[in-house]
């Protein structure tokens, strides 16, 4: 199927490793030129090799801290600068810490908030003029399966994500009628390099434990993800707004 992707320019925040560089590599085999960005300059250098040896597209690598909304904003417009346009943003943010709501102070909270949250509200706020320009968008945010079904261990994680989703609500009134298109990507658990450093050394034991109680039996691969945000990028997906689509494996049972 093609997804209607070459040509197109996306923006992928933190994609340097785990999901993010998993949605990166997918745009990237699509043919569209693809804007990454990450903190470590080597890790980010071998991202943009890989991506590059990947499709016809463009890659352009930069460093930015997207807790900083100035960086946000300047990284948007410089991609844009640079490949004329701007078509796809995949928003996507740091960890926080593991505790229940109530092991965290206030500032902890704050601190969730802007770490979790604003670099959502500021790549979106800054991409959007320029995704209306183009007459045609996709805005993908990626966030966790706690919007949907909060874990008494991820208390930081389930309230500052949750925003997201109220946000998402706004933008999808103010930009329909632009013909862009915003929707949550809510991940549970993929073998990524940062599930492998949580769990340390006991990671098989431990992703054997938590793929027991998946209905699927497993736990996702970052290309699995990569291929779900290909799709709500792709020219398919161009009913689909204001969705949350959980991507867990089944882990999520509530409904609604």
């Amino acid at each position: 199927m093609d997804l209607g992707l070459r040509g197109r320019v996306a923006l992928v925040a933190g994609s340097s490793s785990g999901l993010g560089l998993a949605v990166a590599r997918t745009l990237a085999a699509e043919g569209a030129h693809v804007s990454i960005c990450g903190r470590d300059p080597d890790r980010l250098a071998r991202a943009r090799a890989e991506l590059e040896q990947l499709g016809p597209g463009r890659v352009l690598a930069t460093a930015v801290d997207l807790r900083d909304e100035h960086a946000c904003a300047d990284w948007v417009e410089h991609t844009a600068e640079e490949f004329g346009a701007l078509h796809v943003l995949v928003s996507n943010s740091g960890g926080v810490p593991f505790g229940p709501v109530d092991a965290f102070d206030v500032a902890q909270y704050r601190q969730a908030v802007n770490d979790n949250l604003l670099p959502h509200v500021a790549l979106a706020l800054a991409a959007a003029p320029h995704l209306t320009a183009a007459g045609w968008g996709r805005i993908l945010m990626i966030t966790s399966e706690a919007v949907r079904q909060p874990h008494p261990g991820s208390g930081l994680s389930s309230v500052a994500r949750l925003g997201v989703l109220g946000f998402v609500k706004g933008l999808v009134d103010s930009l329909g009628a632009a013909g862009v298109t915003v929707n949550v990507l809510a991940p549970g658990f993929h073998r990524t390099a940062a599930l492998d450093e949580q769990y340390g050394a006991d990671v098989e034991t431990e992703i054997s434990r938590v793929a027991a109680g998946l209905p699927l039996g497993r736990i996702g691969r970052p290309d699995d993800f990569g291929a779900l945000a290909a799709f709500l990028a792709s020219e398919q997906a161009a009913f689909v707004t204001g969705t949350v689509l959980v991507a867990d494996g089944g882990n999520t049972r509530g409904i609604g």
